[in-house]
């Protein structure tokens, strides 16, 4: 699925009880099992105290109640939940162990809450590494505690409130880069291209990127509700981290493009990377974005003049694969070569014939006319 693979692309490394918190939350979204019984404990305003995973560390802080060790299901948590103490399910939901159990977790661990439930869902998250579930039954507030870290579920009717403002601030910036490629284009094949002009694509293809980024973690939280928005984000973001790669590709200074594809490759992927790192305020300012590239962060060489290895422009050109992209790049060094080069010349690179070399040609000078 395109939001679970843009997720995973984008995200920072996290902790592992970041890691869990955030694999326990994916497991609580709509269309879940364990989300409709929490849902029916919702609807019943009991609250409840549920435990996902049961160890050693769990057994020690368990205190009364009764063993069950029987299948999962929405209503048996529900009824469950009815009756005082925790329910204690497996690692991955699929089994009630305990229920009715009264947590008892070290008492001198921090916590920032309040009451009773959440003060042992956020110790007993602290102290087993487990994540914790505290269904609130005054306020129906939903917050997953593990280890160090909380999380409130939100309803699903909020999340797509702020995920539609988001893809509409998302649409305004794609329509933006559109423009701003469309510019690059045109610099790039009468060779007048700057820096400012690659970095303007670039800022716009960074800004479609973090705000992707942080749609997909919303709709990631949707489940079967945020179907229709996934579609929609998909059909935004496009192919816009591969436009990322092959710009970067065409700019990034330095005599390591020309070693190879694997080199290239690292060398792109280790830039794109240092791009990722830029605070939001760094991205401000244009300057900023130049050193991932090799350039001099500075306004003054914003009007560097510089030339395209071609990786983009040949990208969009039809029926030209990456390998015979890159074998033409690698023959001819720059777009404005490869533009002026002759069919027999383009013919004659490893892995070209006549068809490729004028489709090339044709392709090229069709961009150059139009």
């Amino acid at each position: 699925m395109f939001v679970r693979h843009y997720g995973n692309v984008c995200a920072r490394k996290a902790r592992p009880t970041e890691r869990r918190l955030s694999m326990n939350v994916a497991r609580l979204v709509p269309g879940t099992e364990l989300r409709d019984g929490i849902d029916r404990i919702l609807k019943a305003r009991t609250g409840a105290l549920i435990v996902l995973g049961y160890d050693e560390a769990v057994e020690a802080i368990c205190d009364g109640g009764f063993e069950l060790d029987v299948e999962f299901s929405a209503t048996r948590l529900r009824e469950l939940s009815k009756m005082d103490g925790a329910v204690v399910l497996s690692a991955d939901g699929s089994r009630i162990h305990r229920a009715s159990v009264h947590l008892v977790p070290d008492p001198a661990l921090p916590t920032g809450e309040s009451g009773t439930r959440h003060k042992a869902a956020e110790r007993t998250g602290r102290q087993t590494g487990r994540p914790v579930i505290a269904v609130s039954r005054s306020t129906g507030i939903v917050t997953v505690f593990a280890g160090p870290d909380r999380r409130v579920l939100q309803s699903s009717e909020t999340i797509l409130a702020r995920v539609n403002q988001a893809l509409t601030t998302l649409e305004r910036y794609r329509t933006r880069l559109d423009a701003t490629v469309r510019r690059l284009t045109a610099v790039e094949l009468a060779d007048v291209a700057t820096l400012r002009d690659v970095l303007t694509v670039l800022h716009c293809l960074e800004l479609v990127h973090r705000l992707a980024r942080e749609i997909a973690g919303d709709i990631e939280e949707l489940g079967v509700d945020g179907r229709q928005v996934a579609l929609q984000l998909a059909e935004l973001v496009g192919d816009t981290d591969e436009l990322r790669k092959l710009v970067v590709a065409d700019y990034l200074r330095g005599n390591a493009t020309s070693d190879g594809s694997a080199r290239l490759d690292e060398d792109v992927t280790a830039a794109l990377h240092s791009l990722g790192e830029l605070p939001e305020l760094a991205l401000l300012e244009s300057a900023n974005l130049a050193a991932p590239l090799g350039f001099p962060a500075t306004v003054a060489a914003l009007d560097t003049a510089v030339a395209p290895r071609g990786h983009r422009v040949l990208a969009g050109l039809p029926r030209v694969s990456r390998a015979q992209a890159r074998a033409l790049v690698t023959a001819f060094g720059a777009l404005r070569a490869l533009r002026d080069a002759s069919t027999a010349e383009l013919a004659a690179v490893d892995g070209g014939d006549a068809q490729l070399a004028a489709r090339v040609h044709a392709g090229l000078a069709g961009l150059a006319a139009g």
